[in-house]
């Protein structure tokens, strides 16, 4: 009888990580599409910090230009966000895995995060200390980027937030130029080139 109960109880645990396999390899496979937003996102942050914040500080530029600047600064991150509350609307109907579900929270709970350490700085300091924001944010960016991989077991989106972390720390010691140089070359490593390897191999 303890035999019997024995075998029953090592077939329920390998059905059960059968079906936690299955659910990480349906989740991997609907992030490979998703992936398009690590693109979108990954090259609106790098066009805005490299182009709009890191080359504009180096060259001359008109009034007429920085005008366009300060417009596609608000313009660019808006079309973003409008595109991707478009995208997970979209995607309701499709399938939905308890990871997916989860990550998402976590990338919410993400942008939620960053508003209130930006109020708790100023509030803290009486004044903006972007220098300082900067090297923090890219932490906790860091941080969700890393979670992400480990739930998914995709080693390239793991290492990119590592990466992510390492050049926060770097960032740390420059001034507030640099540092949206070393933020961009961030983005290019923890979102673009992930996003277009997953996005590639969406249909394989």
């Amino acid at each position: 009888m303890e035999t019997n109960q024995n075998i029953s109880d090592s077939l329920n645990e390998t059905q059960s990580l059968l079906v936690i396999k299955e659910m990480i390899n349906v989740s991997k496979n609907k992030f490979k599409r998703d992936g398009i937003l690590f693109i979108v996102w990954g090259w609106i942050l790098f066009f805005n910090g490299f182009f709009l914040n890191y080359l504009t500080n180096i060259f001359v530029t008109t009034h007429q230009i920085m005008r366009i600047v300060h417009v596609l600064r608000i313009l660019l991150p808006v079309a973003a966000i409008g595109y991707s509350i478009y995208y997970i609307f979209s995607q309701r109907k499709k399938v939905q895995t308890y990871i997916g579900i989860s990550l998402r929270y976590v990338w919410i709970s993400l942008f939620i995060c960053l508003v209130l350490t930006n109020m708790i700085l100023f509030h803290g300091l009486q004044e903006f200390r972007p220098e300082l924001q900067h090297p923090v944010f890219m932490v906790f960016i860091a941080f969700a980027v890393t979670i992400t991989g480990g739930i998914l077991r995709y080693r390239l989106i793991i290492i990119g937030g590592i990466v992510f972390a390492s050049l926060a720390i770097t960032a740390s010691y420059f001034e507030l130029h640099e540092q949206i140089l070393i933020e961009s070359i961030a983005w290019v490593i923890a979102f673009i080139i992930p996003g277009h390897i997953l996005y590639a191999n969406r249909d394989k």
